[in-house]
């Protein structure tokens, strides 16, 4: 089907839809070239480790890091910005599918578990008392089952999750992760808002600034749960914008139109955020993922962010100085000095020809147009065979080679080389990045500027019974920032502590006491 072809199909309804939402008809012809045109996957030439691409810093060059970022700190605007928006769906996904699917007066749940081999439905009911939320939503199945103490132990823990999940109870399938309570420390309940600003004032102190993307509809609880936690914190919140939704198209190339015949749009994934944070008024902005949170090892954790600060502060120093004086510039060996300091500290891709044939003026243009960019510094941890993106060496159509975070959707799964390259990881990406957002004159970048708009991703899901193709635009900290110069840095294992499933906050670094202690 060709382009014109789709947006003739467009309705005058479809169309004042679409301007509602802000999404122009030019929008839509790239979603759908991008969902079916060939595909060009991400091309990796090898993978990035320990002193090729990640830097490995000793115990001393860390402390001379901290020790800068302290010094440099309260010269800077400085911001957190955590993306919220996701709802908890997939954490409790087999959960849900649970209370769906068991039967309590046709089954057990070992028969359940044994038939569809539901291993972490043992594991949940095994660490239930564990869990911090476990005496709240117990009490509330003794008040709405006056007679839950006499049910057989299969319709307790179906109740306990019914209770814990349906909306007309606690509903925490449906809200975002940030509202539900990971932690319980001295009888306090601990969401991950309250974990964060915990590390936004460990980094910034008491009046630490922090941003929460959040879902729409649900800016009030956040709002309450600010609130109850009478932070002295500076916080804001923003909505995942309407305008950067994807349309969603049939296998077919034709619109996907639900049972209402009106179009079906998709959040075009933690992309669309570069537009929030592109909105942040800030110079320097740390980046970290709502579920990666421990109270445990808070200390740790912020050491390793102030180690990155550190790294950043030092970087974009020697950066600003040479363009602040790039006009002095004037002989060969300044220029070798810098190149050097280009490849070796910033891993920037110098062609051949920029060192060999072109001319000074060439050079010295090259040299300002590769310096005078965004820059993010971000913390990899050994792989352990976590979930998550990997730092790599990659090509893009111009043959220039840079470091990227690259997803393993990006890699083209039918190529053995780029699977076997893919494979060797030796390290991933937990989403913990410090950003510096402003040039050397203090004016703040356009972020949109240094998207790389061709690696974004195609999805293929189900709505309503069908199938069907949609486009997400490129990761936050993949083809988003594929254009920034980019630093990784080792940092320990123990920063990294993600909640993807329930299941994970039974982990060490998760469980701090018994909730009925």
């Amino acid at each position: 089907m060709q382009i014109f072809n789709i947006l003739d199909s467009l309705s005058k309804s479809d169309l004042k839809l679409l301007n509602q939402l802000y999404i122009d008809t030019d929008k839509i012809s790239n979603q759908y070239k991008n969902c079916f045109k060939s595909n060009s996957p991400i091309q990796l030439t090898k993978v990035a480790t320990l002193n090729d691409g990640i830097i490995n810093l000793s115990d001393s060059e860390q402390k001379e890091l901290v020790k800068l970022y302290h010094a440099k700190v309260n010269n800077y605007t400085i911001e957190k910005f955590v993306p919220a928006s996701g709802a908890a769906t997939r954490m409790f996904k087999f959960l849900t599918d649970f209370i769906t699917q068991f039967n309590p007066s046709k089954e057990t749940i070992n028969g359940y578990i044994n038939k569809y081999k539901a291993h972490d439905l043992t594991t949940f009911f095994t660490g239930l008392e564990k869990f911090s939320f476990f005496e709240p939503i117990y009490k509330h199945c003794l008040e709405v089952f006056p007679n839950f103490e006499t049910f057989s132990q299969d319709n307790k823990h179906y109740y306990f999750v019914k209770v814990m999940l349906e909306k007309e109870y606690f509903g925490y399938s449906k809200k975002p992760k940030a509202l539900i309570p990971f932690h319980k420390i001295d009888n306090l309940f601990v969401t991950p808002i309250a974990s964060h600003l915990e590390e936004a004032k460990g980094l910034m102190g008491k009046k630490g600034k922090i941003h929460f993307t959040v879902s729409k509809g649900f800016e009030e609880d956040f709002l309450n749960e600010i609130k109850a936690l009478q932070s002295d914190c500076s916080i804001s919140f923003s909505n995942q914008m309407a305008k950067t939704d994807s349309v969603a198209f049939d296998l077919d190339g034709s619109f996907f139109r639900q049972a209402n015949e009106k179009l079906l749009f998709r959040p075009g994934g933690h992309g669309a955020l570069i537009e929030n944070l592109n909105a942040l008024k800030s110079d320097i902005v740390f980046i970290k993922n709502i579920d990666n949170v421990s109270l445990k090892h808070l200390d740790n954790i912020i050491f390793y962010k102030k180690v990155l600060g550190g790294v950043l502060f030092k970087n974009q120093e020697t950066i600003f100085n040479i363009l602040r004086n790039f006009d002095k510039v004037s002989t060969q060996e300044n220029i070798i000095e810098i190149l050097n300091f280009m490849e070796k500290k910033l891993n920037i891709f110098v062609p051949n020809h920029i060192k060999v044939n072109s001319t000074f003026d060439v050079v010295k243009s090259f040299i300002k147009d590769k310096l005078n960019r965004p820059i993010r510094v971000c913390g990899m941890v050994k792989n352990e065979g976590e979930p998550g993106g990997g730092p790599f060496w990659t090509k893009n159509a111009q043959n220039e080679i840079s470091l990227q975070i690259v997803e393993s959707a990006q890699v083209n799964k039918n190529d053995i080389k780029q699977q076997l390259i893919l494979s060797q990881a030796t390290h991933f990406n937990p989403v913990d990045l410090v950003c510096g957002i402003r040039n050397y004159l203090g004016k703040k970048f356009d972020l949109k500027n240094y998207v790389d708009h061709n690696s974004g991703f195609v999805v293929e899901k189900s709505h309503e019974g069908r199938d069907l193709k949609a486009y997400e635009l490129p990761g936050l900290w993949n083809g988003a920032m594929a254009d920034w110069i980019t630093i990784f840095v080792e940092v320990p294992i123990e920063t990294f502590n993600p909640v993807k499933t329930v299941n994970d906050l039974l982990k060490p670094a998760h469980v701090h006491k018994k909730p009925c202690e």
